[in-house]
């Protein structure tokens, strides 16, 4: 079927346009300001409303086990949330798999769990686990034939390199043409306060913010430049920034030429520390932790003048009644991760567009364009350029909303942003060419969306 959408402002990275968009084989036919329809052409009224490539979420965590539970977000409900907010990709950040496993271990699980569920397109981070000769010589398959351009490294958790074996996963992954996310917080540190808190009986939610300060996040930041820097400037990206002072060494970073990049998440932009001296308090542990309000200033500086790259959610569903079942009202025992992915879009585009702080531009830059130049997606995702996927999300700026969990779509009880007004919804989300949301209904069917085999890591994009 060819769908023309038309009489609405479409908006890519570069600029606004008043024009039509002609969907035709699941990609963008034609792009011009008038385009007529035949017959057998579906027209899309678009009038009033804002066009722009889909949402690229390249933060998830669907279906991970974490020890203490997995989340109950699986590729189906979480691509299915992701859809129903104008997000037409996501990258998840696969979890940890046993001991001693190798790198396609865990993408062959993931395959697994993704297949036939998944309502939009999606692809994985691969994730590293420890360093050993078979590790590293797994790096270049994975890249060039499966498709995984990306893998995470922890600085925390069971699973945190030490700075000898990072230097060995740089080099090698930029030799081979990966980009390095890395989560990161300054394990020892948080593991002395941690033990204190502990002993002093301070395991309130709140103590699990003080337990994970700002320094221990920006220490890391700011420890990990330097690591990537001694091994020939390997490209990094920084996942879930929270706070100003490792933005500040980023800065500092770019400044010197080193290619680094950096995502936030709206719960840093949009949340803060009085959260956890809420009665439901548990329901906002995640880390990096919420921080204290002046932090979301600094932030949205970054995301305004450009020092921040992507706008991501890291969702990570654990339900609110599993939290206070598993933890008893204790930090150290409760499931870390909020939910978010099918409000990302619209929060960004309330508090930043609508705002007047960003440009529909810069909004389409953040949730799209960046995302697929940095992960081996541009131009096919985050364009709307003749022959790119038809991924499309229609904006209705001025129409309002409040969000309610009982409305959302994935498979936790609640949300963190529950009664937040928004001004900005997405009235249309097409994968593909094909209809999965509209005007509060979702169309979408299980298995609609494909892997992405993505291309390896370049800088030639984001220039």
């Amino acid at each position: 079927m060819k769908r023309l959408i038309q009489g609405g402002t479409v908006v890519d990275e570069w600029g606004e346009y008043r024009q039509d968009l002609l969907i035709e084989n699941e990609r963008i036919a034609s792009r011009e300001e008038h385009i007529s329809a035949d017959e057998e052409t579906e027209i899309i009224d678009a009038s009033g409303c804002l066009v722009m490539p889909g949402g690229i979420d390249v933060h998830t965590h669907f279906n991970i086990d974490v020890g203490l539970a997995r989340s109950c977000d699986d590729f189906y409900s979480g691509t299915r949330a992701a859809a129903c907010g104008g997000t037409t990709t996501i990258i998840d950040h696969m979890g940890f798999g046993p001991q001693g496993c190798s790198l396609h271990h865990q993408l062959a699980l993931y395959h697994e769990y993704a297949a036939g569920k998944a309502v939009i397109d999606y692809s994985f981070h691969g994730v590293i686990q420890h360093i050993d000769e078979e590790i590293l010589s797994e790096m270049a398959s994975m890249v060039t034939q499966e498709g995984i351009s990306s893998f995470k490294i922890y600085l925390t958790y069971q699973y945190k390199l030490d700075d000898a074996a990072i230097l060995q996963a740089f080099a090698e992954l930029k030799r081979v043409g990966a980009l390095i996310t890395v989560h990161p917080e300054n394990d020892a540190a948080i593991r002395s306060r941690v033990e204190q808190f502990v002993r002093e009986g301070k395991t309130a939610a709140i103590w699990h913010a003080r337990s994970r300060p700002i320094a221990c996040e920006a220490e890391a930041i700011s420890r990990v430049i330097h690591l990537a820097q001694l091994a020939g400037n390997a490209p990094l990206y920084i996942v879930h920034l929270s706070n100003g002072p490792g933005l500040d060494a980023l800065r500092c970073a770019r400044r010197q030429g080193q290619p680094v990049w950096v995502e936030t998440c709206p719960q840093y932009l949009l949340l803060d520390e009085s959260s956890y001296e809420q009665p439901d308090a548990l329901k906002f542990i995640l880390s990096p932790p919420l921080r204290e309000k002046a932090q979301q200033a600094l932030l949205w500086e970054g995301i305004c003048d450009g020092s921040i790259d992507t706008v991501a959610t890291d969702h990570c569903t654990f339900p609110w009644s599993q939290r206070l079942l598993l933890s008893d009202g204790n930090f150290t025992r409760c499931p870390n991760g909020l939910p978010g992915v099918e409000n990302r879009m619209a929060l960004l585009f309330s508090t930043g567009v609508a705002t007047g702080l960003v440009t529909p531009s810069r909004f389409v830059a953040l949730t799209s364009s960046n995302p697929a130049k940095l992960f081996g997606l541009w131009p096919q995702k985050g364009s709307l350029q003749v022959g790119a996927d038809a991924d499309i999300v229609l904006f209705a700026p001025h129409k309002t909303g409040i969000i309610r969990h009982e409305s959302l779509h994935d498979n936790v009880d609640y949300s963190p942003y529950e009664g937040m007004a928004l001004r900005g919804l997405p009235v249309m989300t097409i994968s593909r060419g094909e209809i999965v949301w509209r005007n509060g209904l979702f169309t979408g069917r299980a298995g609609h969306g494909r892997f992405l085999h993505r291309l390896p890591f370049t800088t030639r994009d984001m220039t």
